[in-house]
């Protein structure tokens, strides 16, 4: 058994399909047209970390229900926590592509990793014992 799919509710699909595949290098995997449950036109979009099994559902917000959880799905948590290779090119990727800094990083042996929130595009670093640890964002 594997976690196969999470969804990610978004305000719409384009800006985040650019900022999942050209900020953070995600691959497109899936954008098909589809249908909601009452007939109305959607998209089904899918992206995912090269060579990751589990992808993100980009889902456009239905209603003000899921418009208002839009950038606030983690309750003010660091949702994700992206693991790379190396952490100074996927650093330096984000901030070439107007991800704001949070906080300036401190070197700390171990091993590189990267969180973002998705929610309206922004990016969050935090501590994991990693080659750099950064924090900030709720």
């Amino acid at each position: 058994m594997h976690l196969g799919l999470v969804a990610i509710v978004v305000s719409e699909y384009d800006p985040a399909i650019e900022f999942f595949t050209d900020v953070l290098g995600f691959e497109l995997v899936e954008d098909s047209p589809s249908l909601t449950n009452d007939g109305r036109a959607k998209r089904w979009v899918v992206v995912r970390p090269p060579g990751a099994a589990t992808g993100l559902l980009l889902a456009r917000a239905d209603g003000d229900d899921q418009a208002a959880v839009v950038g606030r799905q983690a309750a003010g948590r660091v949702g994700f926590f992206l693991h790379v290779e190396d952490f100074g090119a996927a650093y330096a990727r984000m901030s070439s592509a107007g991800v704001p800094p949070v906080k300036r990083c401190a070197l700390v042996p171990v091993r590189s990793s990267y969180s973002t929130a998705p929610s309206e595009y922004t990016s969050d670093e935090v501590e994991t014992g990693s080659a750099r640890t950064c924090s900030g964002l709720a």
